[in-house]
């Protein structure tokens, strides 16, 4: 899979091409699988990490396209589709469920970090 630092996506978008916005955190590619799906990824630190070596990209962790027909599961390393295991209705939705359960508790956290910073600024004035 060949990959595109693009401002805007595309309409549409080609087969076999990685389409990546800094600027908008975003990755889209059509589902290796041939479905024809266009796949999004939101980059952020809950969802996908995007790693640019300088001429190859990979996104972390694996792409499991649980709410698609295709149900395709595949990892993106140096612009190189890795297929991986499939995952049973229940396995697909423990990951599921454990996604949005990190997401929740990362802006918990995160939202914390915003309170405590505000508070001290308070105090400070």
């Amino acid at each position: 899979m060949k990959h595109r630092f693009v401002d805007y996506m595309p309409n549409p978008i080609e087969e076999g091409i990685l389409y990546i916005s800094i600027e908008y955190d975003v990755a889209k590619h059509k589902c290796p699988c041939g479905c024809g799906t266009d796949i999004v990824t939101t980059l952020s630190p809950t969802r996908w990490k995007l790693i640019y070596d300088g001429e190859t990209v990979s996104l972390s962790p694996s792409i499991g396209n649980w709410t698609h027909p295709c149900k395709s599961h595949y990892y993106i390393e140096n612009d190189t589709v890795i297929w991986a295991k499939s995952f049973s209705k229940r396995k697909m939705q423990d990951v599921v469920e454990t996604d949005l359960r990190d997401q929740k508790e990362y802006y918990k956290k995160t939202s914390s970090k915003f309170k405590s910073l505000f508070e001290l600024f308070k105090k400070k004035l």
